[in-house]
């Protein structure tokens, strides 16, 4: 494992805007903050998702568009740079009104509500383009 020493620096909470995307909000709100690093959880509700999953054979995304009301139980990533921009990195897993779940990596949803927790890192992160698994990741 690839690691680096790092301390929590400021910390925040936050409720998304309603009709706004939520991981676009993150983005701009680290964008305003001068955020280089962090990590994030929260929790809601959207009102649509687009959840992109992973093959690992292809390596290449899919994504998977849900036009439905969902709660989200549970959101987290972290903030990183990506391409000279900021990239909130999110996983998010999803129920039903029927309480079935689903689940994978939030390229994009429109908030209903949202309330999140965001912890700055003291450093700085720039995701690199990783030839083994074709993804973009930190090189540490």
């Amino acid at each position: 494992m690839d690691y680096r020493h790092v301390e929590g620096g400021r910390e925040y909470v936050g409720r998304l805007e309603h009709g706004g995307d939520w991981r676009g909000q993150i983005e701009a709100f680290a964008e305003e903050e001068g955020i280089d690093a962090a990590f994030f959880f929260g929790l809601g509700a959207v009102q649509d998702a687009t959840v992109l999953y992973y093959d690992q054979d292809d390596q290449e995304y899919y994504p998977e568009e849900f036009d439905e009301p969902l709660e989200v139980t549970t959101a987290l990533g972290n903030i990183s740079h990506l391409d000279d921009g900021l990239f909130a990195h999110t996983h998010a897993t999803f129920s039903r009104a029927d309480g079935t779940m689903l689940g994978g990596h939030l390229d994009s949803g429109t908030v209903f509500a949202g309330e999140v927790y965001v912890r700055e890192l003291d450093t700085h992160l720039e995701r690199e383009h990783d030839e083994v698994t074709d993804l973009d990741l930190w090189p540490l």
